[in-house]
């Protein structure tokens, strides 16, 4: 049966952009379009999409991956969302850097697992270490969230140069994340896609924006989805529409998804 299912890695050059409320709000707006979600906490060492759940999952990747459960008995289904969560875990630092030998189990205990979902959100670890970048080449979709921060901008750049660098992929799409405003989301991305231009000759999308809103960080504190806590909110809105474009893009790649395996085969290293 051919493949539908689009794979989606979130990205942050830095933490504290956001990156894992943006993947739980937007599988939850999927969600309310009745498409069938799978989260992937690919942040091996440091887990935290069941803490903004409110959830404690018995297994996670790490279990799952030494053979002590399938794939499909440590995934989590959040029953009152309708989405799946597959878990990793907290503090197990072998797990930062995924050997390659490892990294190939995990795609063959993965692949029949995913077929099942309309998409897969693999939520990544900040900066450049080595599983960032497995995870961040193996998905379809690649999306790098930004705040308006300087630091932000930079170390977003580098990201996608080492991407680039390393595996030759030039396709990034750019989710502003925490502006105050249309205009400082666009500034933000223009500053990133004249650098991407400039140095690397590659030319990244603008995928849309997310407006400040104290409501996010309420939600957060009380591990609940923004948009389940506040769905009327500006932020919420926001995260609805760059849903809808997920969906327009799954549609147009269909044909190009049905020809491919969910997780792509690593390209070469340059």
């Amino acid at each position: 049966m051919a493949n539908t299912t689009l794979s989606v890695a979130l990205l942050s050059g830095k933490g504290g952009v956001g990156k894992t409320n943006m993947t739980l709000n937007l599988a939850c707006a999927l969600r309310d379009a009745n498409f069938k979600t799978l989260l992937m906490d690919c942040d091996l060492g440091l887990a935290n999409l069941d803490v903004l759940l409110g959830i404690t999952p018995e297994g996670n990747l790490q279990t799952a991956l030494l053979g002590e459960a399938s794939i499909e008995d440590v995934l989590y289904k959040v029953k009152n969302e309708g989405f799946d969560v597959l878990p990793a875990a907290s503090g197990v630092p072998e797990l930062t850097e995924l050997q390659p030998d490892m990294r190939d189990m995990l795609l063959s205990r993965l692949e029949p697992v995913l077929h099942k979902y309309d998409y897969v959100f693999m939520d990544i670890g900040a900066g450049i270490s080595g599983t960032v970048q497995t995870f961040a080449a193996l998905a379809s979709v690649r999306i790098v969230i930004i705040t308006p921060e300087p630091t932000s901008l930079t170390d977003s750049y580098a990201l996608i140069k080492v991407l680039n660098n390393r595996y030759g992929l030039r396709e990034f799409m750019v989710l502003v994340n925490q502006a105050s405003s249309t205009a400082e989301a666009k500034a933000s991305f223009e500053k990133l896609h004249g650098a991407c231009r400039h140095f690397l000759h590659l030319e990244p999308l603008f995928l849309g924006h997310v407006r400040n809103d104290r409501k996010l960080t309420e939600a957060v504190c009380r591990q609940q989805p923004l948009l389940r806590y506040a769905p009327s909110s500006p932020s919420a809105l926001d995260i609805r529409n760059v849903a809808g474009r997920l969906q327009q893009l799954r549609l147009s790649m269909l044909d190009w998804l049905g020809q491919r395996p969910v997780l792509q085969p690593l390209p070469d290293e340059k």
